[in-house]
Protein backbone atom coordinates (compact mmCIF):
# COMPACT_ATOMS: atom_id res chain seq x y z
CA UNK A 1 0.00 0.00 0.00
CA UNK A 2 1.49 3.50 -1.09
CA UNK A 3 1.61 6.11 1.52
CA UNK A 4 -0.81 7.75 0.60
CA UNK A 5 -3.61 5.25 1.03
CA UNK A 6 -1.91 4.46 4.26
CA UNK A 7 -2.17 8.02 5.21
CA UNK A 8 -5.82 8.65 4.13
CA UNK A 9 -6.68 5.21 6.46
CA UNK A 10 -5.05 6.14 9.44
CA UNK A 11 -6.72 9.83 9.29
CA UNK A 12 -10.08 8.19 9.15
CA UNK A 13 -9.21 5.88 11.93
CA UNK A 14 -7.85 8.85 14.05
CA UNK A 15 -11.25 10.76 13.05
CA UNK A 16 -13.45 8.14 13.88
CA UNK A 17 -11.63 7.19 17.45
CA UNK A 18 -12.18 11.80 17.82
CA UNK A 19 -15.34 11.19 16.97
CA UNK A 20 -16.00 8.14 19.69
CA UNK A 21 -14.24 9.91 22.32
CA UNK A 22 -16.49 13.16 21.86
CA UNK A 23 -19.64 11.05 21.93
CA UNK A 24 -18.70 9.02 25.03
CA UNK A 25 -18.16 12.36 26.76
CA UNK A 26 -21.26 14.05 25.98
CA UNK A 27 -23.09 11.05 26.94
CA UNK A 28 -21.13 10.56 29.63
CA UNK A 29 -19.29 13.77 31.06
CA UNK A 30 -17.57 11.72 33.74
CA UNK A 31 -15.45 8.52 32.84
CA UNK A 32 -13.17 6.79 34.72
CA UNK A 33 -10.28 4.48 33.50
CA UNK A 34 -12.22 1.44 35.51
CA UNK A 35 -15.69 2.66 33.98
CA UNK A 36 -18.16 1.32 31.62
CA UNK A 37 -16.65 3.46 29.27
CA UNK A 38 -12.73 2.45 29.78
CA UNK A 39 -12.43 1.65 26.18
CA UNK A 40 -13.91 5.35 25.52
CA UNK A 41 -11.68 7.11 28.63
CA UNK A 42 -8.43 5.54 27.10
CA UNK A 43 -9.28 7.38 23.28
CA UNK A 44 -10.39 10.80 25.54
CA UNK A 45 -6.65 10.17 27.16
CA UNK A 46 -5.35 10.16 23.41
CA UNK A 47 -7.11 12.81 22.25
CA UNK A 48 -7.34 15.41 25.37
CA UNK A 49 -5.28 18.33 23.74
CA UNK A 50 -7.60 18.36 20.37
CA UNK A 51 -10.84 17.76 22.51
CA UNK A 52 -10.12 19.93 25.01
CA UNK A 53 -9.71 23.37 22.52
CA UNK A 54 -12.73 22.23 20.95
CA UNK A 55 -15.18 22.51 23.93
CA UNK A 56 -13.64 25.46 25.09
CA UNK A 57 -13.67 27.25 21.71
CA UNK A 58 -17.33 26.15 20.61
CA UNK A 59 -18.99 25.54 23.53
CA UNK A 60 -16.98 27.28 26.55
CA UNK A 61 -16.70 23.87 28.13
CA UNK A 62 -13.36 22.53 30.30
CA UNK A 63 -12.24 19.20 29.84
CA UNK A 64 -9.83 17.89 32.81
CA UNK A 65 -8.10 14.31 32.08
CA UNK A 66 -5.80 12.19 34.82
CA UNK A 67 -5.37 8.64 34.63
CA UNK A 68 -7.99 8.28 36.91
CA UNK A 69 -10.75 10.12 35.21
CA UNK A 70 -11.96 12.37 32.40
CA UNK A 71 -14.16 15.49 33.57
CA UNK A 72 -16.58 17.42 31.06
CA UNK A 73 -17.67 20.53 32.81
CA UNK A 74 -20.38 21.10 30.77
CA UNK A 75 -23.00 23.86 31.38
CA UNK A 76 -26.42 23.45 29.23
CA UNK A 77 -27.74 25.76 26.75
CA UNK A 78 -31.40 25.91 28.54
CA UNK A 79 -30.25 26.12 32.78
CA UNK A 80 -33.85 25.48 33.89
CA UNK A 81 -34.92 22.58 31.73
CA UNK A 82 -35.42 19.75 34.35
CA UNK A 83 -36.69 17.46 31.50
CA UNK A 84 -34.07 15.19 31.85
CA UNK A 85 -33.37 14.27 35.46
CA UNK A 86 -30.43 11.84 36.92
CA UNK A 87 -31.20 8.37 37.57
CA UNK A 88 -30.26 5.43 39.24
CA UNK A 89 -29.05 3.23 36.70
CA UNK A 90 -30.73 2.28 34.06
CA UNK A 91 -32.72 4.33 31.62
CA UNK A 92 -35.49 2.74 33.25
CA UNK A 93 -35.36 4.02 36.95
CA UNK A 94 -37.30 6.40 38.30
CA UNK A 95 -35.85 10.02 38.00
CA UNK A 96 -34.55 11.96 40.77
CA UNK A 97 -36.84 13.94 43.19
CA UNK A 98 -36.17 17.11 44.54
CA UNK A 99 -35.31 15.09 47.93
CA UNK A 100 -32.59 12.92 46.22
CA UNK A 101 -30.91 15.77 44.60
CA UNK A 102 -30.84 17.62 48.26
CA UNK A 103 -29.26 14.07 49.69
CA UNK A 104 -26.85 13.79 46.93
CA UNK A 105 -25.41 17.17 47.50
CA UNK A 106 -25.48 16.49 51.39
CA UNK A 107 -23.53 13.19 50.69
CA UNK A 108 -20.87 14.75 48.67
CA UNK A 109 -20.00 17.69 51.00
CA UNK A 110 -19.69 14.50 53.94
CA UNK A 111 -17.77 12.70 51.24
CA UNK A 112 -15.83 15.45 50.63
CA UNK A 113 -15.00 16.23 54.43
CA UNK A 114 -14.56 12.21 55.31
CA UNK A 115 -12.54 9.30 55.23
CA UNK A 116 -10.90 7.18 52.18
CA UNK A 117 -13.62 4.52 53.12
CA UNK A 118 -17.13 5.37 54.66
CA UNK A 119 -19.94 2.69 55.59
CA UNK A 120 -23.51 3.66 54.34
CA UNK A 121 -24.52 3.64 58.19
CA UNK A 122 -21.86 6.41 58.99
CA UNK A 123 -22.39 8.37 55.72
CA UNK A 124 -26.10 8.61 56.17
CA UNK A 125 -25.31 9.70 60.24
CA UNK A 126 -23.53 12.62 58.34
CA UNK A 127 -26.54 13.46 56.04
CA UNK A 128 -28.87 13.77 58.94
CA UNK A 129 -26.70 16.10 60.30
CA UNK A 130 -26.18 18.64 57.66
CA UNK A 131 -30.44 18.32 57.07
CA UNK A 132 -30.80 20.04 60.28
CA UNK A 133 -29.24 22.89 59.09
CA UNK A 134 -32.25 25.90 59.65
CA UNK A 135 -32.24 26.80 56.06
CA UNK A 136 -32.91 23.18 54.92
CA UNK A 137 -35.72 23.00 57.39
CA UNK A 138 -37.12 26.71 56.79
CA UNK A 139 -37.09 25.47 52.79
CA UNK A 140 -39.37 22.12 53.93
CA UNK A 141 -36.90 19.36 53.42
CA UNK A 142 -35.91 17.08 56.36
CA UNK A 143 -34.09 14.32 56.73
CA UNK A 144 -34.36 11.17 59.81
CA UNK A 145 -33.44 8.58 57.75
CA UNK A 146 -35.70 6.52 59.71
CA UNK A 147 -38.33 5.82 57.24
CA UNK A 148 -38.22 3.45 54.44
CA UNK A 149 -38.99 5.86 51.43
CA UNK A 150 -35.98 7.79 52.91
CA UNK A 151 -33.49 5.38 53.13
CA UNK A 152 -34.35 3.96 49.35
CA UNK A 153 -33.73 8.05 48.50
CA UNK A 154 -30.27 8.05 50.14
CA UNK A 155 -29.56 3.81 48.23
CA UNK A 156 -30.59 5.37 45.11
CA UNK A 157 -28.01 8.67 45.22
CA UNK A 158 -25.25 6.04 46.39
CA UNK A 159 -25.80 3.92 43.26
CA UNK A 160 -25.84 7.11 41.01
CA UNK A 161 -22.09 7.56 42.82
CA UNK A 162 -21.33 4.08 42.08
CA UNK A 163 -22.01 4.56 38.56
CA UNK A 164 -19.97 7.68 37.95
CA UNK A 165 -16.90 5.92 40.11
CA UNK A 166 -17.33 8.59 42.66
CA UNK A 167 -17.22 5.25 45.03
CA UNK A 168 -16.48 1.77 44.65
CA UNK A 169 -18.20 -1.13 46.66
CA UNK A 170 -15.90 -3.04 48.91
CA UNK A 171 -18.64 -4.97 50.80
CA UNK A 172 -22.53 -5.60 52.13
CA UNK A 173 -25.42 -4.47 49.76
CA UNK A 174 -27.63 -1.57 49.70
CA UNK A 175 -30.83 -3.51 49.77
CA UNK A 176 -29.80 -4.24 53.22
CA UNK A 177 -29.35 -1.69 54.55
CA UNK A 178 -32.36 -0.12 53.63
CA UNK A 179 -33.80 -3.15 55.34
CA UNK A 180 -32.20 -2.10 58.51
CA UNK A 181 -30.08 -5.75 58.01
CA UNK A 182 -27.12 -5.04 57.50
CA UNK A 183 -24.10 -2.36 55.79
CA UNK A 184 -22.39 -1.57 53.45
CA UNK A 185 -18.97 -0.15 52.96
CA UNK A 186 -16.98 1.73 50.31
CA UNK A 187 -13.87 3.32 48.99
CA UNK A 188 -14.43 6.70 48.22
CA UNK A 189 -12.18 7.77 45.06
CA UNK A 190 -11.37 11.57 46.17
CA UNK A 191 -9.68 12.46 42.69
CA UNK A 192 -12.96 11.51 40.89
CA UNK A 193 -15.07 13.06 43.74
CA UNK A 194 -13.42 16.05 43.20
CA UNK A 195 -14.58 16.63 39.22
CA UNK A 196 -18.55 16.34 40.39
CA UNK A 197 -18.88 20.20 40.56
CA UNK A 198 -19.61 21.58 37.35
CA UNK A 199 -20.23 25.04 38.36
CA UNK A 200 -18.08 28.18 37.65
CA UNK A 201 -18.84 29.96 41.01
CA UNK A 202 -19.09 27.73 44.13
CA UNK A 203 -23.18 28.28 45.55
CA UNK A 204 -22.10 29.97 48.53
CA UNK A 205 -20.25 32.94 46.08
CA UNK A 206 -23.25 33.98 44.80
CA UNK A 207 -25.63 36.43 46.75
CA UNK A 208 -28.83 36.75 44.49
CA UNK A 209 -32.05 34.93 45.77
CA UNK A 210 -34.04 33.98 42.37
CA UNK A 211 -33.40 30.50 41.17
CA UNK A 212 -32.87 31.37 37.68
CA UNK A 213 -30.56 33.96 38.74
CA UNK A 214 -28.31 32.14 40.64
CA UNK A 215 -28.15 29.40 37.89
CA UNK A 216 -27.03 32.48 35.69
CA UNK A 217 -24.48 33.97 38.03
CA UNK A 218 -22.74 29.98 39.13
CA UNK A 219 -22.31 29.43 35.24
CA UNK A 220 -21.16 33.25 33.92
CA UNK A 221 -17.97 33.25 32.58
CA UNK A 222 -17.12 36.75 32.41
CA UNK A 223 -18.61 40.62 31.83
CA UNK A 224 -19.66 40.86 28.12
CA UNK A 225 -18.82 44.10 27.47
CA UNK A 226 -17.57 44.19 23.86
CA UNK A 227 -19.04 42.49 20.64
CA UNK A 228 -16.37 40.09 20.17
CA UNK A 229 -17.54 38.52 23.61
CA UNK A 230 -21.19 38.83 22.86
CA UNK A 231 -20.93 36.92 19.85
CA UNK A 232 -18.87 34.45 22.22
CA UNK A 233 -21.00 34.04 23.92
CA UNK A 234 -23.79 33.87 21.50
CA UNK A 235 -22.27 30.74 19.81
CA UNK A 236 -21.48 28.75 22.65
CA UNK A 237 -25.27 28.97 23.68
CA UNK A 238 -26.71 27.64 20.45
CA UNK A 239 -23.66 25.09 20.02
CA UNK A 240 -24.78 23.70 23.42
CA UNK A 241 -29.00 23.75 22.41
CA UNK A 242 -27.75 22.13 19.21
CA UNK A 243 -25.17 19.26 21.45
CA UNK A 244 -27.84 18.66 24.31
CA UNK A 245 -31.67 19.52 23.20
CA UNK A 246 -33.73 17.83 21.31
CA UNK A 247 -34.73 20.72 19.07
CA UNK A 248 -33.18 24.39 18.34
CA UNK A 249 -36.23 26.41 17.91
CA UNK A 250 -35.79 29.86 16.47
CA UNK A 251 -39.13 31.11 18.35
CA UNK A 252 -37.28 30.55 21.80
CA UNK A 253 -34.46 32.78 20.55
CA UNK A 254 -33.94 36.53 21.04
CA UNK A 255 -32.81 38.80 18.01
CA UNK A 256 -29.77 38.62 18.35
CA UNK A 257 -29.44 35.05 18.92
CA UNK A 258 -31.60 34.18 15.85
CA UNK A 259 -29.76 37.15 13.43
CA UNK A 260 -26.08 35.03 14.58
CA UNK A 261 -27.56 32.06 14.04
CA UNK A 262 -28.76 33.06 10.38
CA UNK A 263 -25.25 34.01 9.64
CA UNK A 264 -23.32 31.25 11.04
CA UNK A 265 -25.64 28.13 10.79
CA UNK A 266 -23.53 26.41 8.20
CA UNK A 267 -20.41 26.61 10.09
CA UNK A 268 -21.93 25.69 13.65
CA UNK A 269 -23.70 22.67 12.69
CA UNK A 270 -20.47 21.97 10.19
CA UNK A 271 -18.43 21.77 13.20
CA UNK A 272 -20.56 19.90 15.19
CA UNK A 273 -21.46 17.15 13.09
CA UNK A 274 -17.40 16.61 12.42
CA UNK A 275 -16.74 16.19 16.22
CA UNK A 276 -19.63 14.37 16.51
CA UNK A 277 -20.96 12.52 13.72
CA UNK A 278 -24.84 14.04 14.27
CA UNK A 279 -26.61 15.54 10.99
CA UNK A 280 -28.44 18.82 10.90
CA UNK A 281 -32.29 18.70 10.17
CA UNK A 282 -33.22 22.20 9.16
CA UNK A 283 -36.66 22.95 9.22
CA UNK A 284 -39.14 25.86 9.24
CA UNK A 285 -39.51 26.39 12.85
CA UNK A 286 -35.85 25.14 13.87
CA UNK A 287 -33.18 22.82 13.51
CA UNK A 288 -32.30 19.10 14.94
CA UNK A 289 -28.88 17.51 15.18
CA UNK A 290 -30.05 13.95 14.21
CA UNK A 291 -28.30 10.71 15.66
CA UNK A 292 -27.78 8.11 12.93
CA UNK A 293 -26.45 6.14 15.57
CA UNK A 294 -29.40 6.80 18.13
CA UNK A 295 -27.57 6.23 21.29
CA UNK A 296 -26.69 9.87 22.33
CA UNK A 297 -30.22 10.44 24.26
CA UNK A 298 -31.79 9.13 27.17
CA UNK A 299 -35.22 9.10 25.35
CA UNK A 300 -36.45 7.50 22.60
CA UNK A 301 -39.03 8.43 20.34
CA UNK A 302 -40.76 5.66 18.98
CA UNK A 303 -39.62 3.29 21.37
CA UNK A 304 -41.23 -0.40 21.43
CA UNK A 305 -43.49 -1.71 23.86
CA UNK A 306 -46.60 -0.24 25.53
CA UNK A 307 -45.49 3.03 27.11
CA UNK A 308 -43.86 3.70 23.34
CA UNK A 309 -47.04 2.93 21.81
CA UNK A 310 -49.14 5.29 23.30
CA UNK A 311 -47.12 7.89 23.21
CA UNK A 312 -46.82 7.72 19.87
CA UNK A 313 -50.48 7.44 19.01
CA UNK A 314 -50.74 10.46 21.44
CA UNK A 315 -48.05 12.53 19.74
CA UNK A 316 -50.63 12.19 16.32
CA UNK A 317 -53.80 13.21 18.33
CA UNK A 318 -52.18 16.41 19.79
CA UNK A 319 -50.39 17.35 16.02
CA UNK A 320 -53.78 16.73 14.42
CA UNK A 321 -55.43 19.17 17.37
CA UNK A 322 -53.09 21.97 16.65
CA UNK A 323 -54.09 23.40 19.42
CA UNK A 324 -54.23 23.16 23.92
CA UNK A 325 -55.42 20.04 24.90
CA UNK A 326 -56.55 19.38 28.69
CA UNK A 327 -54.85 16.12 30.09
CA UNK A 328 -58.12 14.86 30.65
CA UNK A 329 -59.25 14.50 27.10
CA UNK A 330 -55.96 12.65 26.51
CA UNK A 331 -57.43 10.24 28.85
CA UNK A 332 -60.23 10.23 27.16
CA UNK A 333 -58.01 9.07 24.12
CA UNK A 334 -56.53 6.71 25.88
CA UNK A 335 -59.96 4.50 27.08
CA UNK A 336 -60.75 4.75 23.24
CA UNK A 337 -57.44 3.81 21.94
CA UNK A 338 -57.63 0.97 23.89
CA UNK A 339 -60.83 -0.50 22.55
CA UNK A 340 -58.87 -0.41 18.74
CA UNK A 341 -55.08 -1.64 20.64
CA UNK A 342 -55.62 -2.83 23.94
CA UNK A 343 -54.84 -6.49 22.40
CA UNK A 344 -51.28 -5.41 22.14
CA UNK A 345 -50.99 -3.54 25.49
CA UNK A 346 -49.60 -5.08 28.84
CA UNK A 347 -52.77 -6.35 31.15
CA UNK A 348 -51.92 -2.85 33.41
CA UNK A 349 -52.62 -0.57 30.97
CA UNK A 350 -55.83 -2.12 29.90
CA UNK A 351 -56.97 -1.57 33.37
CA UNK A 352 -59.81 0.49 34.09
CA UNK A 353 -57.84 3.88 35.72
CA UNK A 354 -54.67 3.56 34.30
CA UNK A 355 -55.59 6.22 32.08
CA UNK A 356 -53.89 9.38 33.78
CA UNK A 357 -50.71 7.63 35.12
CA UNK A 358 -50.28 6.29 30.91
CA UNK A 359 -51.01 9.94 29.69
CA UNK A 360 -48.39 11.67 32.22
CA UNK A 361 -45.67 8.93 31.29
CA UNK A 362 -46.60 9.64 27.70
CA UNK A 363 -46.52 13.87 28.37
CA UNK A 364 -42.92 13.59 30.26
CA UNK A 365 -41.44 11.90 26.71
CA UNK A 366 -43.04 14.66 24.81
CA UNK A 367 -41.90 17.51 26.73
CA UNK A 368 -38.42 16.40 27.14
CA UNK A 369 -38.27 15.68 23.03
CA UNK A 370 -39.26 19.29 22.73
CA UNK A 371 -42.48 18.03 20.80
CA UNK A 372 -45.01 19.48 23.29
CA UNK A 373 -45.44 21.79 26.28
CA UNK A 374 -47.73 22.16 29.28
CA UNK A 375 -48.95 25.22 29.71
CA UNK A 376 -51.96 26.87 32.20
CA UNK A 377 -54.28 26.55 29.02
CA UNK A 378 -53.27 22.72 28.64
CA UNK A 379 -50.68 20.68 26.42
CA UNK A 380 -49.58 22.41 23.44
CA UNK A 381 -48.27 21.05 20.48
CA UNK A 382 -44.92 22.31 19.61
CA UNK A 383 -43.71 22.75 15.72
CA UNK A 384 -42.10 19.51 15.04
CA UNK A 385 -44.71 17.42 16.59
CA UNK A 386 -46.28 18.13 13.10
CA UNK A 387 -44.49 14.96 11.85
CA UNK A 388 -46.22 13.02 13.60
CA UNK A 389 -50.07 14.70 12.21
CA UNK A 390 -51.22 12.07 9.70
CA UNK A 391 -54.79 10.81 9.21
CA UNK A 392 -56.73 8.00 10.05
CA UNK A 393 -56.69 5.15 7.34
CA UNK A 394 -59.90 5.42 6.23
CA UNK A 395 -60.70 2.31 4.26
CA UNK A 396 -63.46 2.81 1.52
CA UNK A 397 -65.61 0.22 -0.60
CA UNK A 398 -64.74 0.28 -4.18
CA UNK A 399 -67.50 1.24 -6.62
CA UNK A 400 -68.83 -1.29 -9.00
CA UNK A 401 -66.15 -1.60 -11.73
CA UNK A 402 -63.54 0.25 -10.12
CA UNK A 403 -60.76 -1.00 -8.08
CA UNK A 404 -59.99 0.10 -3.67
CA UNK A 405 -58.46 3.34 -3.18
CA UNK A 406 -55.19 2.47 -2.49
CA UNK A 407 -53.69 4.60 1.15
CA UNK A 408 -52.27 8.18 0.97
CA UNK A 409 -48.90 8.74 2.01
CA UNK A 410 -50.05 9.70 5.35
CA UNK A 411 -52.18 6.83 5.95
CA UNK A 412 -49.42 4.32 5.07
CA UNK A 413 -46.79 6.42 7.04
CA UNK A 414 -49.33 5.81 10.42
CA UNK A 415 -49.65 2.18 9.68
CA UNK A 416 -45.81 1.79 9.63
CA UNK A 417 -45.55 3.91 13.04
CA UNK A 418 -48.14 2.04 14.51
CA UNK A 419 -46.68 -1.75 12.86
CA UNK A 420 -43.15 -0.84 14.63
CA UNK A 421 -44.73 0.65 18.15
CA UNK A 422 -46.63 -2.72 17.83
CA UNK A 423 -43.82 -4.99 17.37
CA UNK A 424 -42.42 -7.24 20.06
CA UNK A 425 -45.17 -6.33 22.49
CA UNK A 426 -46.03 -9.67 22.72
CA UNK A 427 -43.76 -10.21 26.07
CA UNK A 428 -45.54 -7.41 28.00
CA UNK A 429 -48.56 -8.92 27.74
Amino acid sequence: MSSGPLAEVLDGQRQADLQKAARALLKEPLLTADGPYADEFRLVRRHAAELREWFERNVGWTLRTDADAARLRKTPGTLTDATHPAREAARSALPFTRRRYVLLCLALAALERGESQVALGRLAEQVVLAAADPELVAAGITFTLERRDERLDLAAVVRLLLRLGVLRRVAGDEDAYVSGSGDVLYDVRRRVLAGMPASLRGPSMVETEGFEERLTEMTARTALDSDELRFRAIRWKLTRILLDDPVLYYDDLTDDELAYLTRQRGFITARINELTGLVPEVRAEGIAMVDPLDDLTDVRMPEQGTHGHITLLLAGHLARAGRPVEPAELAARVRELAVEHGGFWSKSAREPGAEPELVERALTKLVALGLAERTERGVVPRSALARYAVGEPVVREPEPGRTRRPATTAQTAKAAQTAQAVQNMQDER
